[in-house]
């Protein structure tokens, strides 16, 4: 038995590992392994522009500073006779006014925000019993260029844990974020889960006062109305229940650790069961302890979802989200939570849904072009270069099997400028195989035998040839890390094309030469 060369066991290797993963493409139910995956330009999907509206996100930084501000007021004994927030030029909070009822109390509320409120920017009011106090103008763009940097990370979570492939998000000027999602056929299911602020609140009742009397327009201070829509999953009629709520939120969820999608023993319906961390564990069994008998609202997005009556102090962490879902609301609510609350709302400036007839005219042209590209090349070859031509043929066909391979391994996704990539990686992949073929054919009007022609041919040009595919493997890296969307989609197949062309000219087609030369000892070569 004739010992295995080390090329053509790379070479068996690597084609066998190649078809395995580009049998899935074309044969889904043949091996285990993913497709390819078609970018939006190729599957169709959904095309986003959001703008994250960072004003709302110095409002709500604004409102718990009021918060503090009045908790440690309270806690310092200084008596006020009105907290209000004022609105700026764009209409949102941007900042508190605080009026004393005692001008004795100045120099106390001095040293409280010298103490505990330094970073606040001071000024007077009106008359001198009232203070003016907002952010710095350095402080309110830091909170509003973080907020975009929240919201895209947070999109960013909730999109991978919904399981769409290969989303392109990204930044796109100061406040908007670009999202394109292939494949998505549900688009209105996606809005909800991306557009959705996710600010979950545990808020007591208010039991004290009249919930008739707030509805008709006398809401007493330090409370609210919400309302706790429920939906009917038969009939999908939809019926609103006001609640009284207590404007003091004792509990964020940004304690959150863990949601999961539960199913009730008692009415086999699905819930969401949520976790604290430690901190929030220990501020839960304190409001759960101070607050037996008294009903307990969970509210998210300012809509109040549970309000239960607190039976016992609760120990653990753990609580529940009940609302009548469906298992796909509880799915979306859980990823929704998991992911985190979004610091600011974001509002849709553009959607565009591309549909899949769209793609299908893409593939079909992009097939058609590498065909008779591909063509062309293959009797281009074998009439110049005869016997010659034909093992590039072959080594371009098998060029093209380990970048399919690749694409489907790594599940990049392919795009419309990805097809030019496997378009232009023809030329490259021929490009090697004639600086070769060419300098066999010096070595041969120069007198030298057929096999000493080939080592010499392959030795001398394969300094040239990997000098020229590692220039283009660094500009298509290039342009992978700083290119976007369909720049990205060019580099991948690029990329591959290169290290598949470097493979197949230098240690497949040598390995075909080998293989006539030493086993079937042929004499002369047509070139």
């Amino acid at each position: 038995m004739k010992k295995i060369s080390w090329r053509t066991l790379s070479v068996i290797i690597v084609m066998m590992v190649s078809l395995v993963y580009v049998f899935p493409t074309f044969k889904p139910t043949l091996w285990p392994h993913k497709q390819i995956n078609l970018g939006l330009d190729l599957q169709g999907g959904m095309h986003l522009v959001l703008e994250v509206e960072t004003d709302k996100a110095v409002s709500n930084r604004i409102e718990r500073i009021g918060q503090d501000l009045r908790n440690q007021m309270r806690k310092d004994r200084i008596k006020i006779a009105g907290l209000d927030y004022l609105k700026g030029d764009g209409g949102g909070i941007n900042q508190v006014s605080v009026t004393l009822r005692n001008p004795e109390d100045k120099k106390r509320f001095d040293e409280m925000i010298n103490d505990e409120f330094r970073d606040l920017r001071v000024s007077p009011g009106d008359n001198d019993q009232t203070i003016i106090l907002d952010l710095p103008d350095q402080e309110a763009d830091t909170i509003k260029r973080l907020a975009v940097d929240q919201a895209l990370e947070t999109i960013r979570n909730r999109i991978d844990e919904f399981g769409v492939s290969e989303p392109d998000i990204r930044r796109q000027g100061e406040k908007r974020i670009l999202i394109q999602l292939p494949g998505i056929k549900d688009t209105q299911r996606a809005k909800d889960l991306i557009g959705k602020t996710a600010q979950l609140e545990f808020k007591l009742l208010d039991e004290v006062h009249s919930l008739d009397t707030a509805l008709k327009g006398k809401v007493p201070p330090g409370s609210q109305i919400l309302y706790q829509v429920e939906e009917n999953l038969e009939t999908h009629q939809k019926t609103k229940t006001p609640f009284l709520v207590k404007k003091r939120t004792l509990l964020t969820g940004a304690h959150l650790k863990d949601a999961r999608v539960q199913i009730s023993s008692q009415y086999n319906e699905p819930y969401v069961g949520i976790e604290f961390d430690r901190k929030g564990g220990r501020i839960f069994e304190k409001i759960t302890g101070e607050n037996i008998k008294k009903r307990l609202a969970i509210v998210l997005d300012n809509k109040v979802y549970s309000a239960p009556v607190i039976q016992d102090k609760i120990s653990g962490g753990q609580a529940q989200i009940t609302g009548r879902f469906s298992a796909e609301e509880a799915r979306d609510l859980a990823i929704i939570l998991r992911a985190g609350a979004l610091p600011a709302p974001v509002k849709i400036l553009e959607e565009r849904t591309v549909g899949p007839s769209l793609g299908a005219d893409s593939i079909r042209l992009g097939i058609l072009s590498m065909a008779v590209g591909g063509l062309l090349v293959v009797l281009f070859m074998v009439i110049y270069y005869r016997l010659a031509g034909v093992i590039a043929d072959v080594a371009l066909i098998a060029n093209i099997i380990i970048m399919s391979a690749g694409l489907a391994g790594l599940q990049a996704t392919l795009t419309l400028p990805g097809i030019a990539g496997f378009i232009l990686t023809i030329g490259i992949a021929v490009d090697a195989n004639v600086l070769i073929f060419e300098r066999i054919r010096e070595e041969l009007h120069l007198g030298k035998t057929l096999r000493s022609a080939v080592d010499a041919g392959y030795s001398r040009a394969s300094l040239t040839i990997i000098d020229a595919n590692v220039t283009t493997l660094i500009a298509a890296l290039v342009l992978f890390q700083f290119g976007t969307g369909a720049v990205k989609g060019f580099a991948v197949t690029l990329s591959l094309g290169v290290l598949a062309s470097l493979f197949t000219s230098l240690v497949l087609s040598r390995s075909i030469f080998n293989y006539l030369l030493i086993n079937r000892k042929i004499k002369a070569l047509s070139i």
